[in-house]
């Protein structure tokens, strides 16, 4: 044979699950967007077509809903955590379990009368999570996309190099917006280590975020990035590497001479294409990166 089979997976994507929990008249919604793969001893379904040691696809998707009534809901990454063990304990020819979790943000709304049962879908980011499980080790992946943040001052640029094609030009006070998209790895990595509190870890992390991106008179958008990933690792312990992907969504000044007016700082133009991308990686001393540059794939 001149080919040999290469990594490979398989499992059931996206599978849209909404868990209810009603504590008497008080009720509490989790809702999920979850993905299976799975890998291990599968050459022969490639080669043969044999499918023995194929877990239906089906059967992943029914796992995720039954494990949501059997387990309940307490983090993404719990959740992805219970059923990536499930795979790789329950089935020989499973020897890793990656799991994907996008999780949905609901508000509560208050209203008149019993029972608080009613919720609006929030405008803020999606949280992701990705646990990944060979039987022995943990790889927890937790972080958020779509965290939409602007200063409208306090941010700089110039100094920058110029060349021929160079047009832009420096100013001292610009806003200075982006759309987050960035990615955690935790320490831990076994049964024997201690386990995070997922949940409290999440919000004090995105806190730390937003209060980095806030504070940091910026100069450029890699001083504020970087910043943001520092205070992460600083404030978080259980956290060895973040990995950012930043457009810079540009805003520029609107001419308004034409009119005869004066544009101080207040009206402009937000471009939504082309755009800046500016992406790092921020480490603890001593770690090594195992985030992927391509957060597309991640």
């Amino acid at each position: 044979m001149s080919t040999i089979l290469g990594q490979n997976q398989y499992g059931k994507a996206e599978n849209r699950v909404v868990r209810i929990t009603r504590d008497g008249t008080t009720h509490h919604i989790k809702d999920l967007n979850v993905s299976v793969a799975l890998s291990g001893d599968m050459d022969e379904v490639h080669y043969s077509g044999s499918n023995a040691h194929v877990l239906p696809t089906d059967t992943t998707k029914n796992t995720v809903y039954a494990f949501a009534k059997e387990h309940g809901i307490e983090s993404a990454e719990q959740f992805g955590i219970h059923l990536a063990r499930h795979f790789v304990t329950s089935q020989e020819p499973v020897h890793r379990a990656r799991i994907r979790v996008e999780e949905h943000a609901w508000e509560r709304i208050e209203a008149a009368g019993e029972g608080e049962h009613s919720f609006v879908r929030e405008g803020r980011e999606t949280r992701l999570a990705q646990i990944t499980y060979d039987g022995e080790k943990w790889e927890v992946v937790s972080g958020l996309k779509d965290l939409t943040v602007l200063n409208s001052t306090d941010s700089e640029f110039r100094g920058y190099v110029k060349d021929k094609y160079t047009t832009l030009e420096e100013t001292h006070d610009r806003i200075l917006a982006t759309s987050v998209s960035g990615r955690w790895r935790f320490h831990w990595t076994d049964d024997e280590q201690e386990m995070p509190d997922w949940e409290t870890s999440y919000e004090e992390t995105r806190r730390h975020m937003l209060q980095a991106f806030a504070e940091t008179y910026s100069l450029s958008l890699q001083q504020t990035m970087y910043r943001m990933g520092a205070r992460i690792i600083d404030h978080r312990g259980e956290i060895d590497e973040v990995r950012f992907s930043l457009p810079n969504s540009h805003h520029f000044l609107v001419d308004l001479e034409p009119f005869g007016l004066r544009n101080d700082n207040e009206v402009y133009f937000a471009a939504d294409r082309p755009y800046g991308l500016i992406e790092a990686t921020v480490l603890r001393d001593g770690c090594e990166a195992r985030i992927p540059v391509d957060l597309t794939n991640l």
